[in-house]
């Protein structure tokens, strides 16, 4: 049996980073979504999950775990080069999408407060 290229690893490991991604940017653009519904226990299992990932990358100086494995496959360092994203984006997307994810938690919070 032949062994998966550098290549093919890559490739694999850079959809399962786009996968794994959208995951997260999807949790966080629905935050408010569910907030405006008041449906604040999904609200808050998303912020949660987001949280978790939060500190994943916080504790990985802050690198999502699969940056390192794509690392290994090849020598490419733009800022896309472990994930399918345009590189303007893959550049920004911490600061885009953790001021999306404090906007809505905070957002949450307030929608929240107004229930009492």
């Amino acid at each position: 049996m032949r062994k998966p290229s550098d290549g093919t690893l890559l490739h694999v490991t850079k959809l399962i980073h786009t996968i794994v991604w959208a995951f997260f940017a999807s949790c966080i653009v629905a935050i408010p979504l569910f907030a405006f519904q008041s449906a604040f226990r999904i609200t808050a299992m998303l912020i949660g999950i987001v949280l978790a990932e939060c500190l994943i990358i916080i504790f990985n100086d802050w690198k999502c775990p699969l940056t390192p494995i794509a690392g290994r496959l090849t020598e490419d360092r733009r800022d896309n080069f472990d994930i399918y994203l345009p590189e303007w984006l893959a550049r920004h997307n911490k600061l885009i999408f953790g001021s999306l994810y404090i906007a809505g938690s905070i957002y949450t919070l307030v929608r929240w407060l107004a229930t009492f």
